[in-house]
């Protein structure tokens, strides 16, 4: 199967096609993790994005769904340099053109990624199109070129409105086998679930779930435009701000939302959490130019002193100018570039990061996040 890939600034890339046949639009943007493309590809915070792997080989554990980060694939469209497909593993399912098969997924493989991938990092992020061929399709490159440009920005979508939860969702710490990906006491569960947490879904991944249910909290998941007189409804010990995908300015109800909790509940909030609820404050935000994705990114943690490696995936970031005055303070930092990495106010109980702290995939160093929240949570009773 034949396959092309059209970038924003006129570069046409052929390769060799998998997974399903069609069209894939969307911003490319690259991740830099040897492993975890399961959870990758299962991320909510990628929809409207084309994920390109810059590790070379990418499907060589196969796909288990136990390690699915929501009910499918997210992404838009795939670009690797060489899929395995035979894959050695004892927990491998299915082989990764399966698995895009199964969620009409299209990809592209045989290309130069490490080209690509400088590219992106010298010019920024681009809109992309992907598209796969049976074969014997004649290829028309300046209708491809034109539909690239004509193709919406990132920031001209609201990509949360697809990935959010339907209606609410209840799971109780008592009643949940937590499967774990490395969460305490992997397998387990805690007993003693006195509390409460409302976990606003704006592309939740399941490891935060999972962190939150294996240290006896149960959750309530609702959508990203549920109302703050509804989320109070529920008495929650706290309220949760996912990550999820595109421009925080765009998410403009459950902005409104939150400026509505501060000050009422414990306020927490993960990756677009961070940005939602630093715009609900009055910070800014903007988008990087290339953004983080992967799971070997070094932060520093300014109430420590300590410096761990975490799992990112964003593209936009709280700009520095102007927390002082409402009432922010910067707790963490990327040490690759100094962006900011962590918040929490002055006065009142919220806490916030940029980063992935339930991993899922990458390292366990972060796992800290869920423990402060549960700090929080127990000194208001």
């Amino acid at each position: 199967m034949k396959a092309i890939l059209v970038l924003e600034d006129g570069t046409v890339v052929e390769g060799k096609g998998f997974g399903s046949i069609g069209k894939a639009r969307g911003e490319i943007v690259f991740a830099t993790g040897m492993s975890g493309y399961v959870e990758s590809l299962t991320d909510p915070s990628y929809a409207g994005q084309t994920l390109m792997f810059t590790y070379p080989l990418i499907g060589n554990y196969g796909v288990n769904e136990e390690d699915y980060e929501s009910d499918g694939i997210k992404v838009e469209g795939i670009v690797v340099r060489e899929v395995c497909h035979r894959p050695s593993n004892w927990r491998s399912q299915k082989n990764l053109e399966e698995f895009a098969l199964e969620f009409q997924t299209p990809g592209i493989c045989g290309i130069d990624t490490r080209r690509l991938t400088r590219k992106i990092r010298t010019h920024g992020t681009m809109k992309s199109v992907l598209q796969t061929f049976a074969g014997g399709e004649e290829v028309n490159l300046e209708a491809l070129k034109r539909e690239v440009r004509e193709q919406k920005g990132i920031s001209e979508l609201n990509l949360v409105g697809g990935v959010t939860t339907v209606g609410a969702k209840r799971v109780k710490s008592q009643e949940s086998r937590v499967t774990g990906r490395g969460t305490p006491d992997s397998g387990l569960w805690t007993l003693d679930s006195r509390y409460e947490v409302v976990l606003v879904d704006c592309g939740a991944k399941r490891s935060i779930t999972e962190n939150l249910l294996c240290r006896g909290i149960n959750v309530t998941l609702l959508p990203f435009n549920t109302s703050a007189e509804e989320i109070l409804g529920y008495n929650p010990d706290a309220v949760l701000i996912s990550n999820g995908p595109g421009d925080p300015a765009v998410v403009k109800e459950t902005i409104a939302t939150v400026s509505k909790l501060i000050g009422k509940t414990v306020l927490y909030g993960i990756c677009l959490g961070q940005q939602i609820i630093s715009l609900a404050l009055g910070a800014r935000t903007y988008k990087l130019k290339f953004g983080h994705r992967g799971l070997n990114q070094p932060v520093k943690d300014f109430e420590t002193g300590r410096v761990f490696i975490s799992t990112q995936n964003h593209g936009f970031a709280v700009a520095e100018e102007g927390l002082a005055e409402i009432g922010l303070e910067v707790t963490h930092i990327n040490l690759n570039d100094n962006t900011i990495e962590g918040l929490k106010h002055k006065e009142l109980p919220i806490r916030m990061v940029q980063y992935h702290p339930e991993a899922g995939p990458g390292p366990h160093d972060t796992y800290s996040f869920f423990d402060s929240l549960m700090d929080d949570i127990s000194r208001r009773h």
